[in-house]
Formats: structure tokens, C-alpha cells, sequence
């Protein structure tokens, strides 16, 4: 091949990988229309509707602990471990070294040891700081670890799909499900920094099941076995030999299509479009794009009060931030309320939807979460629960500060382009 041609084929392969990269970053959501007026949150119809669309079964929660925070969720995380007989399943996007998961290495070590089946799916993009050989004895005491989507030449085409589900499953009967990870940031917090604030829930119920099944698809995603014994499938051994009890509740778990669709997104337009009161949104990363800003204009419309707690200054992607920043204006001149956390950072992912429906999980308010990544939310109808975790919002809510209209419109010039920086990427975030 001469120089010429060659030049030319470099040329030639420099604009198309360009044309592509404009198209991840550039390309315009799925705007996820919603024209006919859906039935009331409170009607039965309204759940027969909400997990068709969303594929999902809707089992029984007899049990929902609400637990706020690492100071009450890390130690009934181990003690749930501790007494496990069975199986421990846990997969993760955050599991760094630290104090706390080097309690929860040693404590599954020992139960793999004591013949329990120990299996841990870890995304390789969110712990990439995190050693394989931090597994070497538990590996040795007969433990399973999995990466997700490892770098390799045959992932790159998926690179961009992360496994962000944070759960455990212990002997198919318990399960924990919310947006904290293993790291020192729910624990002693970060440098300086006060731990993350954050929410997990406890669960057990026939719900449990939806939880070890979602731990089973990126199980086999990452290890190409499909998980099968016994002992990791409590529930479906009991298979109707007598009614489940609690309260009707679905798993959703968000998985990129083809087409782009993704089951999170639909719960939460879903939603946010059929509520009649009340709305409260507490989320780190908070970039809705535009048919969902439009979803939460026309809810404010219909005299349902908004409310959006997100973090302040302390946030762990200063850019995401000032991105999320860049959409309030729309927002706040609708009359959506804006309030920013300041006591440190807010990593809680939960939505409350007229004193009665629940969604707890791993999903940020973003497009990564609704478009790109593998996610897990509960979502139930549940008067007390809604209850108790308005308790922990409006706590929240009088620790932030509220975004002024007026005070946005004057933010300084530094923000706004930094702001422009984050857009040319929101998309991926």
C-alpha cells in the first residue's frame, strides 16, 4: 500500500470512529410518550399495568426493613452473611478495599469454608482499583468471583453496559437491595467527609426469588453457568404448597435492548405520569433529559407537588453536578422544588409517588441508569413503608438548601461552562 492510500485509510477510519463517537454521545433518547390517561396509582389495575410493561412478575414481600445509612445496613448485612447455610450471593458496581469489605471478605471466606456457596458478580469498571488477588482466599476456601464485563478485545463492543445492581441474596430467604456498595464511603466517608449518605432494604418474601433471579442473569453473563441449586432458590421449593403472604411488590431490573428501551425508564415514567399528589425524588446524579422534565412540568400541572432532594456541594462528579445544575430552570419555573443536600454527599436513589408507592434501588435519575447500565429497583404500593422513608426525606429536605430561580439565573460564569463540558457527555453519565 503506498504512503497516499495509506494516509487515506487513516483518514478514513479517524472519521468514522469520530462519526460514531458523536452518535453515543449525541444521540437522542427514546422520548417514552405517555397520551392516554393511566388509572389511578391506588387502583389494583394500576400494578396489572406497571409489571406488564415492565416484564415483571409481581411476587410478595413479607418482610421490608428500611435501613438508613452504613451505620445500619453494613451490620445487618454481616450478621445476615453470618448465619447463612446455604448460599451468599453479592454483586456490586462499588467494591473497593477498605475497612468494611475487608470484614466482608474474611466473614464470606469463612462461610465458604464452612460449605456455603459463595458467589460474588463484581463490575470491573466500578472496582477497577480493586485487585483480583484481594480474592485469593476466599478462592481458596472454595468462594466464586466473577468480573462483569472485563476489558477484553471481544467486550469492547459492550464496554458501556456496567453491571450496577448493588445486592445480596443469602440462602435465596434474604434479601438487601438499594444503591450502596462495599467502600469507606458508607462507612468511615471519604477524606475529610462525613460516610455517604444512603438507604438499603431488607427483604424476605417470595420477592427474595426476583432478587436471586436478577443475581442469576449477570452470574451467567460473566461466568456462562447457569445457576441452578438448590439451595439458592428457597422459595421455589415451597411452589404452591401454600400461599405466599405480604404485600404484592415487583423487582424491575433495567437492561439495555437493542432498541434502547429499558425497564427502569418505563417504571419511572410510569410513575411519575400517574401520580395524582405528591412526588419526591432523592437521586445523586440527577439529569433527566427532556420528555421526563416535560413528564415532571405536566405533574406539576396537575397540582401534584414535586420535590427533588439532590446533593450539594459534596458530590463525588463535580461535573455531573454542575450538569444536573444546567437542567433546573425549566424545572424550577414550572414549581418543581429543587433542594440541595449539604451535610455531605447523598447517594440515596429512592422515589415516594403519592403516600403510596415505593422505588428503592440502584437506578441514578440519569441516562447511564436508564439507558446503559444493568439496574435493580423494588417497587411496591405500601402506605407504612412510604411512611417511614418520608420520615428519612423530609429529614433530607430540612438539611438542604433550596434552589432559588433567581439565584440560578445568576450563577457564575465558571459553572456554565463546566456545565457545557458535562453536556457534551450527559449522555454517558
Amino acid at each position: 500500500m503506498t504512503f497516499q492510500l495509506w494516509h487515506l485509510f487513516l483518514l478514513a477510519s479517524a472519521s468514522l470512529l469520530g462519526l460514531l463517537v458523536m452518535l453515543v454521545l449525541a444521540e437522542p433518547g427514546l422520548p417514552y410518550d405517555i397520551d392516554d390517561r393511566l388509572p389511578s396509582p391506588e387502583d389494583h389495575e394500576f400494578m396489572g399495568l406497571l409489571a406488564a410493561l415492565v416484564d415483571a412478575p409481581v411476587a410478595k414481600a413479607a418482610s421490608i426493613e428500611v435501613l438508613t445509612n452504613g451505620v445500619a445496613f453494613y451490620p445487618e448485612e454481616l450478621a445476615s452473611i453470618a448465619r447463612a447455610r446455604h448460599s451468599v450471593h453479592l454483586e456490586a458496581y462499588v467494591f473497593h478495599v477498605s475497612a468494611v469489605t475487608g470484614q466482608l471478605v474474611d466473614l464470606l471466606t469463612e462461610r465458604a469454608r464452612a460449605g456455603v456457596r459463595v458467589r460474588l458478580v463484581i463490575d470491573a469498571i466500578g472496582s477497577w482499583r480493586t485487585p483480583s488477588t484481594y480474592f485469593d482466599g476466599l478462592r481458596a476456601a472454595g468462594g466464586e468471583v466473577a468480573w462483569y464485563q472485563p476489558v477484553r478485545w471481544h467486550t469492547l463492543k459492550r464496554f458501556n453496559n456496567r453491571t450496577h445492581r448493588e445486592l445480596i441474596v443469602v440462602d435465596g430467604e434474604v434479601a438487601f437491595v438499594g444503591g450502596a456498595g462495599f467502600a469507606s464511603w458508607w462507612d468511615t466517608g471519604p477524606p475529610g467527609q462525613p460516610p455517604w449518605r444512603d438507604t438499603m432494604v431488607r427483604l424476605e418474601g417470595t420477592i427474595v426469588t426476583s432478587v436471586q433471579a436478577a443475581f442469576a442473569e449477570n452470574w451467567l453473563e460473566s461466568t456462562g453457568q447457569l445457576l441452578t441449586d438448590p439451595g439458592s432458590f428457597a422459595h421455589c421449593r415451597a411452589l404452591g404448597s401454600q400461599p405466599a403472604v405480604g404485600t404484592d411488590a415487583i423487582i424491575v431490573t433495567g437492561t439495555p435492548s437493542a432498541g434502547r428501551a429499558t425497564r427502569a425508564r418505563m417504571l419511572f415514567q410510569l410513575l411519575i405520569a400517574g401520580a395524582r399528589r405528591s412526588i419526591r425524588i432523592t437521586s445523586p446524579y440527577f439529569l433527566p433529559d427532556r420528555s421526563m422534565r416535560a413528564e415532571l412540568r405536566k405533574a406539576v400541572r396537575r397540582g401534584v407537588r414535586v420535590q427533588v432532594v439532590v446533593p450539594g456541594a459534596f458530590n463525588n462528579h463535580p461535573i455531573a453536578r454542575r450538569a444536573s445544575r444546567r437542567r433546573y430552570g425549566d424545572l424550577l419555573s414550572a414549581g418543581v422544588e429543587v433542594l440541595e443536600y449539604e451535610p455531605g454527599m447523598n447517594h440515596c436513589k429512592v422515589l415516594l409517588v403519592d403516600e403510596l408507592w415505593v422505588v428503592v434501588g440502584s437506578s441514578n435519575f440519569d441516562n447511564r441508569s436508564f439507558g446503559l447500565n444493568d439496574e435493580l429497583n423494588l417497587a411496591l404500593p405500601d402506605r407504612a413503608l412510604v411512611a417511614r422513608l418520608r420520615e428519612d426525606f423530609e429529614r433530607d429536605a430540612a438539611l438542604s438548601r433550596s434552589v432559588d430561580l433567581r439565584d440560578w439565573r445568576r450563577r457564575p460564569m465558571s459553572e456554565r461552562l463546566l456545565a457545557l463540558l458535562g453536556a457534551l457527555v450527559e449522555r454517558q453519565q
